[in-house]
């Protein structure tokens, strides 16, 4: 029989799964990691004043059109081997290990409501341990990310005196913070995985069992 149980720490563990998934994923496919330095678009006698492109790990955005008025954005590698160097190739296959492993983890914490256990092993501390373990993956692609500033592609929007680990003119964009989140995000999840399990195996729900009531909610 399937028993619905709700408490505050549960609730707030699957919330955070889900927000720490979506997070990593956005921040994944963004094009706005690093932001390249300023500088005028002039076409047509028509300064359409600066503006900074961005650079994704396989994606970027810059300014297009007559007037410099329009912005595009795409994927600047057509295949795996065309990213901007190897160290982002690897630091790619890191955070997408990682985004997979929370996004899974994310669908399991719903069903976690109706389905406790998987093979008599507690869902909370199996998906805890894989968000652990996501995390780690994340952490080395993170690190390995600034690794891969020297390459042609970097130098072209920070300028020639950018290095590995030293961006010169460029500036850190909004999704390597975000990803920075995620990741803290997804060791904070696997402490709260254990909290949930308390919450959910706890004397007060095993009396709510044995009443024989389906759907528990304890705040």
């Amino acid at each position: 029989m399937c028993h619905v149980i709700v408490t505050c720490r549960s609730m707030l563990w699957t919330l955070l799964s889900i927000v720490v998934a979506f997070s990593e994923l956005i921040a994944f496919m963004s094009p706005d990691w690093l932001l390249g330095f300023p500088r005028s678009d002039s076409s047509a006698g028509v300064d359409s004043g600066e503006y900074r492109p961005s650079l994704g790990l396989y994606s970027r955005c810059l300014r297009v059109g007559a007037r410099g008025v329009g912005v595009s954005c795409g994927p600047y590698a057509g295949t795996f081997g065309e990213v901007a160097s190897g160290f982002w190739q690897a630091a790619m296959l890191f955070l997408a290990a990682g985004v997979l492993v929370l996004g899974g983890v994310a669908c399991i914490s719903i069903f976690s409501l109706c389905f406790q256990s998987i093979l008599k092993k507690s869902i909370f501390n199996i998906c805890g341990l894989l968000q652990a373990i996501a995390g780690l993956l994340l952490m080395v692609g993170l690190m390995l990310y600034p690794a891969g500033w020297g390459s042609e592609k970097v130098i072209s929007y920070c300028g020639p005196e950018t290095l590995p680990f030293r961006p010169a003119l460029c500036s850190l964009g909004w999704a390597f913070y975000a990803a920075i989140g995620g990741t803290l995000g997804s060791f904070l999840c696997a402490v709260l995985s254990a909290q949930a399990e308390i919450a959910t195996s706890s004397d007060k729900v095993q009396e709510e069992i044995e009443e024989g009531k389906s759907l528990i909610c304890l705040l």
